[in-house]
């Protein structure tokens, strides 16, 4: 079912999943949208899913930064009348259920970190410069135009861990665009979440909820650096009293965390041990 959310600005467009389980806010990634995580629907779960401000069904609505993610989602709590969920995050969305959890902790029972939302150490050479580049190949595709299977053969070229004959991943590309074939994703909007992601810091070390944080062995494609190694995750829960022993998925990129059927197993499993 879908919901309109009023937030500043306009409105927030939410689906939600359900499933045999107590409510889960999962935020999608910087240049992603809800479909992310319809790997992990599979298994059972009831899902709260925005599409964030700037991406698909919310792409016109832009004005961002983290905390303002974090305000839009403390929005969609109250639209649903939901006092406190447990909160998955993937990437960016783990660094707002970080912000989330930090500045609302009344309104997070536990949190789920997939691949993102503590320091990663590449973020620490980064400018905003650097930034605008990394993202100019992702934001060059908003000049075109796109069929649905044009589009996730494109993706499916770039990274050979995309099956095109998954049904979802096809669902996932094709609600990125529009009738007319144009990518639903603010260009600003991602800038600016980027720089505020990667250049902000993360309270984590504030966090006093339960936490579990899932990493990928791969970053984008096989072979990759991981974007977190073992020993970025040992240093975490050696820092961090609330975080349980980090979980990695192996032969797995970042995206493959949840957008995989092995990766949403593993997520999911993880997910299921923090609704307990």
């Amino acid at each position: 079912m879908l919901h309109h959310v009023p937030v500043t600005g306009g409105t927030l467009t939410v689906e939600v999943v359900d499933g045999d389980t107590a409510p889960v806010l999962a935020v999608h990634g910087l240049t992603s949208n809800r479909k992310l995580w319809s790997w992990v629907a599979a298994h059972g779960f009831t899902l709260v899913a925005p599409d964030l401000r700037g991406r698909a069904d919310s792409a016109a609505l832009t004005g961002s930064s983290l905390r303002q993610h974090t305000d839009d989602m403390v929005r969609v709590l109250d639209a649903l009348g939901l006092d406190a969920v447990t909160v998955c995050g993937m990437s960016m969305g783990a660094y707002v259920g970080v912000d989330l959890a930090v500045r609302h902790p009344d309104r997070v029972r536990a949190l789920v970190l997939v691949d993102g939302g503590l320091p990663m150490p590449a973020h620490a050479a980064m400018t905003p410069e650097l930034i605008e580049a990394a993202f100019a190949p992702q934001l060059a595709v908003l000049d075109r135009t796109w069929t649905p299977d044009g589009y996730l053969a494109a993706n499916a070229a770039a990274n050979p861990l995309i099956d095109p004959a998954d049904p979802l991943q096809r669902a996932y590309f094709a609600h990125d665009l529009s009738p007319d074939g144009h990518r639903r994703l603010d260009r600003a909007t991602v800038l600016a979440d980027a720089r505020d992601t990667v250049l902000g810091t993360s309270p984590w070390r504030s966090l006093t909820v339960p936490t579990w944080f899932v990493h990928a062995g791969w970053s984008t494609g096989p072979d990759t650096p991981p974007a977190y190694s073992a020993q970025d995750a040992a240093g975490f829960r050696a820092a961090l009293p609330v975080l349980h022993e980090p979980v990695l998925i192996p032969e797995v990129d970042h995206g493959g965390t949840v957008m995989t059927a092995a990766g949403a197993a593993v997520t999911a499993g993880v997910l299921t041990e923090a609704l307990r």
